[in-house]
């Protein structure tokens, strides 16, 4: 009797999955296409996601995201800087008036320094215009990297041809050197990189020897201080 009762429990357990199932699959097929999808989604979303499967799509989307930050950053290095206004016209007109200014008085320097043969008027105090009036605020501007650098980077030159003579391994030696003396320093100047090679490429400016350290670099660049002081106060105060 007991082996009789189990298969006829067993036999009504079998009736009861097909009639499950039955009715599961009459339900699909009176199902609209996209409930049918629907549901077979649910299904797919319901399924467990292992450790490795969800790392990898991580790692899928932070590639992504970082293809795409490295092609958006390649562009805006070719843009404006993102979120600047426009300048006002004293923001442009009190900053080319320095500059103005101050070519003007080392121009009337060079009059005076003629006889002399040598000037004052040199390119990278032009470079130092530029960083001193638009860009007072940077740390090139500052007063010690500035003076840190041209005496240092002209007296690396004045070394350089010393002992290397004019050519290009002075050249190159002198501006490596003046590299790594004003990040050692901490005092980057960019324009200071220039005045190895106007020493030695300059003939005029041999017969300065060491005198070259003070001049024309940082006596000109004493000179451009003091006209930025006057610029920058125009600059926050008269404005138009």
């Amino acid at each position: 009797m007991a082996a009789f009762s189990s298969s006829s429990s067993y036999i009504s357990n079998i009736l009861k999955l097909r009639q499950e199932n039955h009715h599961a699959m009459a339900l699909r097929l009176r199902l609209p296409p996209r409930s049918v999808a629907a549901s077979m989604d649910s299904g797919i979303r319901s399924r467990p996601v292992t450790e490795s499967q969800s790392r990898t799509r991580l790692g899928v989307g932070v590639r992504a995201a970082g293809n795409l930050a490295a092609e958006t950053s390649n562009w805006d290095d070719w843009k404006p800087a993102q979120g600047s206004k426009a300048p006002s016209l004293s923001d442009i007109f009190w900053p080319s008036a320095g500059a103005f200014a101050a070519m003007a008085v080392l121009g009337k320097m060079d009059q005076m320094l003629a006889k002399k043969g040598v000037a004052m008027t040199v390119a990278p105090l032009g470079a130092v215009c530029a960083v001193l009036f638009a860009t007072p605020s940077t740390p090139g501007a500052r007063k010690y990297n500035m003076f840190m650098a041209q005496m240092g980077c002209a007296a690396i030159g004045v070394l350089a041809f010393s002992i290397l003579g004019p050519g290009w391994l002075a050249r190159s030696t002198a501006v490596s050197a003046s590299l790594a003396f004003m990040i050692y320093t901490r005092s980057v100047h960019p324009p200071a990189a220039s005045l190895p090679l106007l020493f030695i490429d300059g003939a005029k400016f041999h017969q300065l020897k060491f005198w070259y350290v003070l001049f024309p670099g940082a006596a000109g660049c004493l000179l451009l201080c003091l006209i930025q002081e006057v610029v920058c106060y125009l600059k926050d105060n008269v404005k138009f």
